[in-house]
């Protein structure tokens, strides 16, 4: 199984695809084929290793897989019926399939007299697919919103101004973690106001190999010239503040991990709307007092409603903390 893992690395970390892998054995543990999913309409990891094997080569061997052989028709057909077909006598996976449409391969497996055995190594594999698990089981992309601000909640100061609140380390940071979600999410009162490029870049301010997807909410126009439409993947346009309809748009497009990063209207909205699975919050030792305030209404009328959070890490990040966070 660890094999496996190893092989599921290889393939596309974003994307509507989980990243999988699959060994085959014979009966007396020699590997017979290995192999890996490599993105959306290509073959999966169960058929890629059948694929390197002839005609009946694998009857009576068992396919050790990451993830529960999927149980349906999309770009490519079932794999529970590829490896019943193959003659498979055994499968070995780590993570149930969560998936409303794809699931139910071990039981197919089983009714036609296969051996099945799941649950190996499962919080290792869980670990590693955890984006897009969060995501299959959610039926949306799972949301990270993240802000930057002063002990004192602001987000900038009262003219307007907020750069920079942090320091180089936690910008960098910000920038790592753009690199690893699939979209980037702000309002059109940001990308008005800020201009943002909505890029991940390195330290030197160069463009890192991941880009996320930028997309904007919101029914005030963007510039023709604004930065955000110079961004190296064409950027997506909601005029609409129903962030559901968004987030369903964005799932069906195969994003499974959002970053908001604001402003403080989108990002309240997301909060009250009760769309945040996850808060990054960038901590500056500074006071910046007025009203510009990282968040503003989002609902709570008094203390029984307040939106309680759980604490998952803090990290020091030069002068700055960061504090991860999760809804109870």
């Amino acid at each position: 199984m660890r094999r496996a893992l190893e092989l599921a690395a290889n393939g596309p970390a974003t994307g509507p695809n989980p990243r999988v892998g699959c060994v085959i054995l014979a009966a007396d543990g020699e590997v017979l084929a290995e192999g890996w999913h490599r993105g959306a309409g290509t073959a999966h990891a169960e058929v890629d290793a059948l694929s390197r094997l002839p005609r009946g080569g694998a009857r009576g061997a068992t396919a050790v897989v990451t993830l529960e052989p999927c149980n349906h028709t999309g770009r490519t057909g079932p794999c529970a019926l590829a490896l019943i077909e193959a003659g498979i006598a055994r499968v070995v996976y780590a993570v149930t399939d969560p998936g409303h449409e794809s699931s139910g391969g071990a039981d197919r497996l089983r009714a036609h007299g296969i051996d099945v055995l799941g649950g190996i190594l499962e919080a290792e594999v869980s670990g590693f697919l955890a984006d897009w698990l969060r995501a299959a089981r959610l039926g949306r992309p799972f949301v990270t919103l993240k802000w930057a601000s002063s002990l004192d909640g602001r987000a900038a100061a009262d003219d307007g101004t907020s750069r920079w609140i942090t320091g180089p380390e936690a910008r960098q940071d910000v920038h790592r973690r753009r690199a690893a979600a699939d979209a980037i999410v702000v309002g059109t009162g940001t990308a008005l106001a800020d201009d943002p490029a909505l890029t991940a870049r390195d330290a030197a301010g160069a463009l890192l190999p991941g880009q996320p997807l930028p997309v904007v909410i919101g029914g005030r126009g963007i510039p023709a010239d604004a930065l955000l439409r110079s961004h190296p993947r064409a950027p997506l346009f909601f005029a609409t503040h129903d962030l559901t309809a968004v987030l369903a748009d964005l799932h069906g497009r195969g994003i499974r991990h959002a970053f908001i990063e604001g402003g403080p209207t989108l990002a309240s909205a997301f909060v009250a709307a009760g769309l945040v699975d996850e808060y990054l919050v960038y901590l500056a030792p500074a006071l910046l007092g007025g009203g510009r305030l990282a968040l503003g209404d989002i609902g709570v009328t008094g203390i029984d409603g307040q939106c309680r959070l759980t604490i998952e890490h803090c990290d020091r990040l030069g002068e700055d903390l960061l504090i991860v966070a999760r809804p109870r």
